[in-house]
């Protein structure tokens, strides 16, 4: 018997992707221009049990030169299961338009299939994401794929869990002694990190900074990970091997943010998070950023600063957070019609921007002043992109600063968790309180 196991579960956040306009025609394939004149958005986090996927403007043509990355995200301890029923699209050698699947995130997971034509295609993934990617770039267009999802129980002997904290592993009892292996046997790296065991499981709670757990990272991930060890029951001889049960929490190192203030509307905070990774993003009243706002709502100026800390939480003091985008627009779904950039790619390009100094790198302030846009109704949508790195990986985006690069290429491949704060009310004229103070 294959006595090790692999178990990962990928702790994976929510991508969002921006592609510009479009155009397309018909349903059969098409010649047309490279410029576009429709708006069409792709990709994203998929992360209910089972759904629904397709090319943009499904089912009329797809766009020319898309790039769209779907993660399929379903519960820890479950598989994502991918059939494809329409297909059409430039066949051949699948050069200019097609689709790939990887068992995982995008740069750093194997390729389960990569096509262009055929029928009733079927992937299922080893955890518990599974990300999609679908690309054109020929002269014609064509009606594109539509596909559906699904998500299966995994193997139940053994259970993970990636939490705040630590790594929470339940070894089946019944799974070990049916094997042969002693249930007083396991060991992680460390052995003085010992079990809970019960009548019906062996349970571990391995932190992510000590017990023998390695910190791992490529540009697409940061690992964590352990080995649970365990010998035969036996006390004389045994012709089993060995087990060894490697556990693995996985996280994408691009994080995202979206932040709302909104004029003429009440105030609330929510913070979304995805296993590991607990990020919320809190306006404060001062550059102090000692007293979080909790009014209802939060009013506040035409002009007036605006303090915002973004905060993550996690038991691995050294990871460090870069703030890298920060995107305006007067609605939250289409951040590629009219927006302003507060700062993009690194790069500040709103002058009443700047940074704060925090001496825990897993905290970052920051301040700019409200504003609200012209044309448009008095919301203001922001979409933060912040990054988190290894420390001294001089080679990450944390330590890269300002890089100007085309907006195609800084939209593709994002992951990200949300954090939603806001929103702010403008103050009317009328209903100013001039006694009430400034904030700094």
């Amino acid at each position: 018997m294959a006595a090790t196991m692999i178990l990962s579960w990928m702790v994976m956040m929510s991508l969002q992707i921006q592609v510009d306009a479009a155009w397309t025609t018909g349903d059969a394939v098409t010649e047309r221009p490279l410029t576009t004149a429709e708006d069409y958005s792709c990709g994203g986090l998929l992360s209910s049990s089972s759904g629904t996927l397709q090319s943009p403007l499904y089912p009329r043509n797809y766009p020319n030169n898309a790039n769209c990355v779907w993660e399929i995200e379903v519960k820890s301890n479950f598989l994502v299961t991918l059939s494809f029923g329409d297909i059409q699209m430039e066949g051949g050698r699948c050069l200019s338009d097609y689709v790939e699947v990887y068992d995982g995130p995008l740069h750093s997971s194997p390729l389960l299939g990569k096509f262009c034509s055929g029928y009733y295609r079927t992937y299922t993934s080893t955890s518990n994401l599974m990300t999609v990617r679908f690309h054109s770039n020929s002269r014609y267009t064509y009606r594109g794929f539509q596909a559906n999802y699904y998500s299966t129980p995994a193997d139940q002997s053994t259970t993970l869990l990636c939490l705040a904290d630590y790594m929470h592993v339940v070894v089946s009892r019944y799974f070990l002694q049916s094997h042969g292996y002693s249930v007083w046997n396991l060991t992680l790296n460390d052995p003085f990190c010992t079990p809970n065991i019960t009548s019906e499981s062996v349970a571990f709670d391995i932190p992510y900074t000590r017990c023998g757990t390695i910190r791992e990272g490529n540009n697409d991930t940061i690992s964590y990970s352990n080995v649970i060890r365990g010998s035969s029951s036996g006390t004389t001889i045994t012709r089993n091997r060995n087990l060894h049960l490697h556990v693995n929490c996985k996280m994408l190192q691009n994080t995202w943010a979206q932040t709302m203030y909104i004029a003429n509307d009440n105030f609330e905070v929510n913070e979304t998070q995805y296993s590991r990774y607990d990020v919320n993003l809190t306006f404060y009243d001062s550059s102090h950023f000692s007293r979080p706002v909790h009014s209802s709502p939060y009013r506040v100026r035409i002009n007036q600063n605006l303090f915002l800390e973004a905060y993550l939480h996690s038991s691995d003091p050294d990871l460090v957070l870069f703030l890298d985008t920060c995107v305006a627009s007067p609605t939250p779904h289409n951040f590629t019609a009219e927006t302003y950039d507060i700062i993009r790619n690194g790069c500040v390009r709103d002058s009443t921007y700047s940074r704060y100094f925090s001496r825990q790198r897993n905290r970052l302030r920051f301040k700019f002043r409200a504003f609200q846009f012209i044309r448009s109704s008095p919301l203001v949508y922001l979409r933060c992109e912040l990054v988190v790195c290894r420390p001294y990986d001089y080679s990450a985006r944390c330590f890269q600063g300002c890089i100007n690069r085309p907006k195609r290429e800084a939209s593709s491949g994002q992951e990200s968790v949300i954090a939603v704060a806001g929103p702010i009310q403008l103050w009317e004229p009328a209903s100013e309180n001039r006694n009430e103070p400034e904030s700094q």
